[in-house]
């Protein structure tokens, strides 16, 4: 029983014993089946190793000088490094409550002497193979965690854009998805226009091919997503510019039009986020758009800047 050749590296193993005779038949028969080997002659020694070994496993006498086995194993479980390595102590002891005690100290098993060179391969593996099954677990749930980040990242995103103008559809024209935004919109442009397909209108501007025309019609710009073909359902978004005019009266403020347009989204009830949906930029540059409105404005926060604009959408040119 030796260690797989295709193994990245040996794993190293670090043997606690103070009887040469026990060293000499472990070191034998684990550097045999080809294992690194380091030696620690007390509890001491071994605490002090640990650090430049990094070892895979633990092999420990329960009977040292110093430190016994049992304090030794339990300051290295002290340390998060070396919490999850495996000790297996060495002993001659057959008593029921002094094996109870090692695995209360934080040992994994027990061999006990006079040991044989075939359960102590055996027991040396078994424990390496558990120990490297647990560390893949941990990095398969690390990977499921990050994974459940992005799906939940992508919900989000998709809740902010519920707030937006956005249909599913197929090439017929059958509406599969639409937004309560969308609905509005298209029951103020389209009176009477069945939910379930897409006004004439508006397929007729989905089927012209690019390039089409960035307004569907006045003050309404429509942005597709993906071609649609045959058997396809493509995203339609609907974006309603009858609030530039709006944007435009606050220019007078001394803002950029982009900035101009956060406040106005700020006027609305809207936060960065959503504005971010809105506007179609990240949320970062949100953000630094919404404080350079607040420092430009000269005021604290966003509330202070909504009278702003307010006052000034309500003032007669």
């Amino acid at each position: 029983m030796t260690v797989p050749a295709s193994a990245p590296r040996p794993p190293t193993l670090l043997l606690v014993d103070d009887v040469p005779e026990n060293l000499s038949l472990l070191i034998d028969t684990l550097r045999g089946a080809g294992y690194e080997i380091r030696v620690a002659e007390s509890g001491e020694r071994a605490l002090k190793q640990l650090p430049h070994v990094n070892p895979d496993l633990v092999l420990l006498d329960v009977m040292l000088p110093g430190l016994s086995g049992f304090e030794t194993c339990r300051a290295m479980k002290a340390e998060a490094r070396w919490r999850e390595v495996p000790v297996l102590f060495v002993t001659a002891v057959h008593e029921v409550s002094e094996k109870v005690r090692g695995f209360e100290a934080g040992g994994v098993d027990y061999l006990t002497k006079p040991f044989h060179p075939q359960e102590v391969l055996a027991r040396v593996m078994a424990h390496l193979q558990i120990a490297s099954l647990r560390r893949e677990l941990e990095r398969k749930n690390a990977l499921l965690s990050e994974e459940n980040a992005l799906r939940l990242e992508a919900e989000r995103q998709l809740h902010q854009s519920l707030d937006r103008a956005l249909l599913v559809a197929k090439h017929d024209g059958e509406v599969v998805f639409r937004t309560r935004q969308a609905s509005q919109l298209i029951e103020r442009l389209f009176p009477g226009s069945p939910e379930d397909r897409l006004a004439p209108a508006l397929l007729a501007w989905v089927r012209k091919g690019e390039p089409r025309p960035a307004e569907v019609l006045p003050q309404v710009r429509a942005r597709l997503f993906a071609e649609p073909g045959a058997g396809e359902s493509f995203v339609l978004f609907l974006e309603d510019l009858a609030w530039q005019p709006k944007v435009e009266r606050l220019l007078v403020l001394g803002l950029t039009p982009r900035e101009a347009e956060v406040l106005f989204w700020f006027v609305e009830g809207k936060g960065a986020p959503e504005i971010a949906t809105i506007l179609g930029v990240s949320h970062n540059t949100a953000r630094k758009h919404a404080q350079s409105v607040l420092e430009k404005l000269g005021v604290e926060n966003r509330l202070a800047a909504v009278r702003i604009a307010q006052e000034r959408l309500g003032a007669r040119d």
